[in-house]
């Protein structure tokens, strides 16, 4: 009996090893052995969640991965074994990374930004002017130092410039394009500020400091050297520039003179302390300081309120001086004139009348002289699409034209050199002639069409 049953446990352990050598070699995993108890310990929160979590997890794997029953019991099949020895090899996905298209679409937004942030403190006026200074002297450092920006550049950054021009291309095109608008006689004035060459400095010096030099002898020595020379130079900035390197004693025949040696030197500090200050000093007049300092404060008070004014105004009064100014220029569309000051009229519609605290106007014909009879708001001359000017009458009182009288509520056409007669203040009407033609001519192009 004993015999038997210690042959039946060694069978029983011969089998035992014999499973888990077939489980190991199909590279199962045995089922893990769970109490047979009825009576457990109640779960917490937290572990009924963790719990919840790894029965999910499992049901994945065990939908994906071999049934551990099915490998114990009969021979898998070979798409079977290779799941099974792919299955623990097969790392751990890393987190997607973005797609190119969606970095480069990042990149072109940003490129643009960073761009015109540059184009904005350096402006195409600022990119001629380094260009220019470069072409000329071919030392940056020269350049930061004689060059005046638009704004405070450091050499780094005038360095960096200089070389974004150079090899950046989007840059370098959003700059050219720049520089293409400007107006020639902005560019003009780049180019007459444009610095020396050494070579230039080098044939100013060579005209002698003792002579009077004329603006003939300049520009004779620019027709005589108009390689060397830049392409904006004129007689008289190289007069003046020579007259500058004069004065420093940079020509030829100039040398500056020495420092004298032993204790007779006299620098500035030394001279100030032989003033006597008291003969400087003169007796302190209290009143007119104060009278000053009053004039000082209203003239201060009333720059101040004149600069809060500013923007209101529309139309530019001017003064009428002793020189005769032209009455037209590029901008402007008639001009009411009077005998103390002249009104332009730069937009399509003006309206007259008395200016007050409470109501700005474009025309204040208080300028003019005595306005008490003119109301606050008097009339409105416009301009209409074909080119004539009107004026209407929203004052109590008659504005004459040409001695024929508008009453309140009317209007009437106003030509060349018309009288403008409101409360005995007498205006000519001038027409702008050349501008309103041009106004015309595109009124007649739109109208077909």
């Amino acid at each position: 009996m004993a015999s038997g049953t210690a042959s039946r446990s060694e069978d029983e352990e011969s089998l035992a090893g014999q499973k888990r050598a077939s489980s190991q070699a199909l590279g199962t995993i045995p089922k893990r052995r769970s109490s047979s108890r009825f009576i457990k310990r109640k779960k917490f929160d937290d572990e009924l969640v963790e719990s919840s979590l790894a029965k999910s997890s499992t049901r994945a794997k065990g939908a994906s991965g071999v049934e551990p029953g099915r490998c114990s019991g009969s021979e898998p099949s070979s798409s079977e074994k290779k799941k099974v020895s792919k299955a623990p090899s097969t790392p751990v996905p890393p987190s997607p990374a973005p797609a190119p298209g969606l970095t480069k679409r990042v990149k072109k937004s940003k490129q643009p930004l960073q761009v015109t942030k540059d184009l904005g403190r350096w402006k195409p006026a600022d990119d001629l002017l380094l260009i220019n200074a470069v072409l000329q002297t071919n030392d940056l450092t020269s350049v930061h130092l004689g060059v005046k920006f638009s704004c405070r550049f450091t050499l780094r950054e005038v360095q960096e410039r200089w070389y974004a021009l150079l090899y950046d291309p989007v840059i370098s095109k959003l700059a050219c394009q720049a520089m293409r608008q400007l107006h020639p006689e902005a560019i003009a004035a780049i180019q007459s500020k444009a610095l020396f060459s050494k070579a230039e400095e080098q044939l100013l010096s060579k005209v002698g400091s003792t002579s009077q030099p004329t603006l003939e002898t300049f520009q004779d020595l620019l027709h005589r050297h108009p390689d060397a020379f830049y392409l904006a130079r004129t007689a008289k900035a190289l007069q003046a520039h020579w007259q500058l390197m004069k004065q420093y004693y940079l020509l030829e025949d100039q040398t500056v003179q020495p420092l004298p040696k032993g204790d007779q030197v006299l620098n500035f500090s030394d001279a100030e302390d032989l003033i006597d200050d008291s003969k400087l000093k003169d007796m302190r007049d209290e009143v007119l300081e104060h009278e000053l300092m009053v004039a000082d404060r209203r003239q201060k008070r009333e720059i101040r309120q004149l600069e809060q004014e500013l923007h209101k105004w529309q139309v530019l009064v001017d003064s009428i001086t002793g020189m005769s100014s032209p009455d037209f220029d590029n901008q402007t569309l008639a001009v009411l004139r009077g005998r103390m000051v002249r009104y332009l009229m730069r937009s399509r519609e003006i309206t007259l009348g008395r200016a007050t605290k409470d109501n700005q106007i474009d025309v204040d014909l208080s300028l003019e002289g005595p306005a008490w009879k003119i109301s606050r708001k008097q009339g409105v001359i416009k301009l209409k699409n074909n080119g004539d000017f009107f004026i209407a009458n929203e004052g109590r009182r008659p504005i004459y034209i040409d001695g024929r009288p508008v009453l309140c509520g009317s209007k009437w056409r106003l030509s060349n050199n018309s009288v403008v007669e409101i409360a005995s203040l007498r205006f000519v009407f001038l027409i702008n002639q050349d501008l309103i033609a041009l106004i015309r001519a595109e009124a007649a192009k739109i109208t077909p069409q």
